[in-house]
């Protein structure tokens, strides 16, 4: 079976840093383009950042550079999301997702809180 796995949410205090991973089981991601998307409650899912696969050509989403910072660490096989200067506001679900012409995978997501 093919999974997307996230890990790495928790509670932070505003102000703080998490790191937040993302693994697949069953397939490689080299070659897909991985993306970082949050969902708050009763928002919609909103895209944070993506990188691709070849090239690894990096996008952030408005408003999302400068506090969240994607990368792939090859030698633990995962795309990262190191998100600093963490708000109230940026509590949600985090998902990741891959996708590779018309393959599209999403995680289950973590749980990021902040709040003091």
């Amino acid at each position: 079976q093919l999974h997307v796995v996230e890990s790495g949410g928790g509670l932070v205090q505003p102000g703080g840093s998490l790191r937040l991973s993302c693994t697949t089981s069953g397939f490689t991601m080299d070659y897909y383009t991985i993306g970082w998307f949050r969902q708050a409650p009763g928002k919609e899912r909103e895209g944070i950042a993506y990188i691709s696969g070849r090239d690894e050509r990096i996008e952030y989403a408005d408003s999302m550079e400068g506090r969240f910072t994607i990368s792939r660490d090859n030698a633990k096989r995962s795309v990262d999301l190191q998100m600093d200067s963490l708000k109230p506001e940026d509590t949600a679900v985090y998902y990741c997702n891959a996708r590779l012409y018309n393959y599209d995978y999403w995680g289950q997501g973590t749980q990021v809180t902040v709040s003091s």
